[in-house]
């Protein structure tokens, strides 16, 4: 008998009873119940693997949840590098500044199998790679480092097609400026992060966007755009007027500002050296610097403008009085005289038009030491000028105001104001006695009045608009004078100091307008640093600062909606045939 049918005539014999039986001292089971518990056992050791799984995760999670975060690199959480900035918009909606998207080459050094040939690579891609810094970088021992920022789409690419394990991409956003530097000085720049750090850029972080970085509660959405007081096309003019006066009168320096005297909007300002705000490392410190706001000079002959104006004020002097100009004045050891003397008496409108130092002492002298400096620091001349931009000089003065100081304040040398400084308090002179601070932010009619400091009388400002017409007309000024426009102003020019004495051969020229005169809508003033030459051959503010604001109102008046008039009554009208 075969194996086979050995087995099958015992399996037909078997009897297996629902109990168990014994053979012997052995006892059986029956097969379904012994299945049953072992399928009991699988799911409980089943069960007890999944328990001790998420045992174990969910401690981790308690763990990471308790422990203080490791710094492994300087980079900031998601939402502070994609932040928003908002946009930058002139009055009428042109773009000044705004966002762009771009990304930032980052490495993680523990991931990075071959630092020389990474560093090999990368530097067929990015210019000017240090490769000894790079090198470092990659062989450190923190888990993040950056390598490059803000890279351009084809670096993007090029890096990419490199194939470098360990390195990546992050998301970021870079601050473009249109119109590079054309209003550089006013829109100021960022860093590399994204923060401002200089000009209304710096002022738009100063009034909360900063502080909610700092906390996280940016994120990538559109802001609403923040709107300037500047009108572009006006600011584009005053800088190529500005740039063609540095080379064409061989300055180191020159800059101007287009102000409303009814509003103190600043519709343009512009300072050379200047420099573009998307390269703001090109510009070094002399392209940064910002005259108009952050330097003090003194401003020659453009403040005999404020002492004419506190003689009138004063009531001790009237237009029809005369003040003996024949002789220089000699006090401290010092002795004052005319540029151009006309050696005889000259009354109010002749001190103002020949620009008499000594006329113009004389009156200062009727008014006071004390009532000098009282009303300088009433036009706002003496004390820090208040405006959004942040960098802002303070004015200097003397210590101690002597007579000898009175005197020479009073055309010009002693005290050193920042030149749209100078602007606001010459608008206040010419508006109807108003002193309204700047702004870059626009504003109404309504919010000036409301914020105005009344500083002089109507008449005083009607005879002051008088004044500045005439010296246009007849006096320094004509080379600032635009058909139709009625321009008045009055120049100054400024020996500098060299060395720490007064040079006849180094000059500040400026050049302080209103237009129309009769009715004045704009301030405009210039100056110009340090000139080889000017209109004419000339050197003097007459022949270059002058000129600098005639083409500005030339160019820009129609801009601002300034409707020129011709004849002796302003009815006549410009045909064309």
């Amino acid at each position: 008998m075969s194996f086979l049918s050995r087995i099958m005539g015992v399996k037909s014999r078997a009897h297996f009873s629902a109990g168990p039986a014994r053979f012997g001292a052995v006892a059986f089971e029956g097969t379904r119940k012994r299945s049953g518990s072992q399928a009991k056992s699988r799911v409980a050791i089943l069960m007890a693997g999944f328990v001790v799984a998420y045992g174990v995760i969910g401690g981790r999670l308690v763990q990471y949840a308790v422990d203080q975060p490791e710094t492994v690199s300087s980079i900031g959480p998601a939402d502070h590098l994609m932040a928003s900035r908002p946009d930058i918009l002139d009055r009428n909606g042109e773009i000044l500044a705004t966002d762009i998207r771009t990304v930032s080459l980052y490495a993680e050094p523990h991931k990075i199998v071959d630092a020389d040939e990474a560093v090999e690579k990368l530097a067929t891609v990015l210019p000017n790679l240090n490769m000894k810094e790079m090198h470092q970088k990659l062989k450190s021992n923190t888990r993040f480092q950056w390598l490059r920022r803000q890279l351009t789409p084809k670096q993007q690419n090029d890096i990419l097609a490199l194939g470098i394990p360990g390195i990546g991409f992050r998301p970021e956003k870079r601050r473009f400026y249109p119109g590079g530097p054309t209003a550089s000085h006013i829109l100021g720049h960022v860093n590399i992060d994204n923060r401002g750090i200089a000009g209304m850029e710096r002022y738009i972080d100063s009034i909360g966007l900063a502080d909610l970085a700092a906390i996280g509660m940016t994120s990538d959405a559109k802001l609403e755009p923040v709107k300037l007081s500047i009108d572009l096309r006006v600011q584009n003019i005053v800088r190529d007027v500005l740039a063609d006066a540095v080379k064409n009168y061989e300055a180191i320096a020159a800059g101007a500002v287009v102000l409303d005297v009814n509003t103190g909007e600043v519709l343009a300002m512009a300072s050379l050296p200047d420099y573009d705000p998307n390269r703001p490392a090109e510009g070094a410190q002399e392209g940064w610097m910002n005259r108009m706001t952050n330097g003090t000079f003194e401003m020659g002959s453009t403040f005999k403008t404020f002492t004419t104006a506190m003689a009138l004020d004063s009531g001790k002097v009237r237009m029809t009085d005369s003040f003996d100009a024949r002789f220089p004045i000699r006090i401290g050891g010092f002795t004052i005289k005319d540029f151009h003397g006309k050696h005889r008496v000259l009354t109010v409108p002749e001190i103002f038009q020949y620009s008499s130092n000594i006329g113009t002492a004389k009156m200062a002298d009727i008014v006071g030491i004390e009532g000098h400096k009282e009303f300088l620091t009433r036009m706002g001349l003496l004390s820090k000028m208040q405006t959004e931009l942040p960098e802002v000089k303070t004015p200097t003065q003397p210590r101690e105001w002597k007579k000898i100081n009175s005197i020479t304040i009073s055309f010009g040398h002693g005290v050193s104001t920042t030149p749209l400084q100078t602007a606001v308090a010459g608008a206040a002179l010419v508006n109807g006695g108003k002193l309204i601070q700047p702004t870059f932010l626009p504003r109404s009619r309504e919010e000036a009045d409301s914020l105005a400091q009344v500083v002089v009388r109507q008449q005083t400002s009607d005879e002051v608009r008088s004044l500045l017409r005439w010296n246009a007309v007849a006096g320094s000024g004509k080379r600032a004078l635009v058909e139709g426009f009625n321009v008045g102003g009055k120049t100054g020019t400024a020996d500098k100091v060299v060395n720490g004495r007064y040079s006849n051969d180094h000059n500040f020229n400026a050049f302080l307008s209103a237009f129309p005169i009769d009715d004045p809508k704009y301030l405009v003033l210039s100056f110009i640093d340090d000139p080889r030459t000017g209109e004419g051959g000339g050197h003097t503010a007459g022949a270059n600062a002058a000129p600098i604001v005639g083409n500005i109102i030339a160019r820009s008046a129609a801009l601002l909606g300034v409707k020129p008039k011709f004849g002796p009554d302003g009815s006549a009208l410009l045909v064309s045939y």
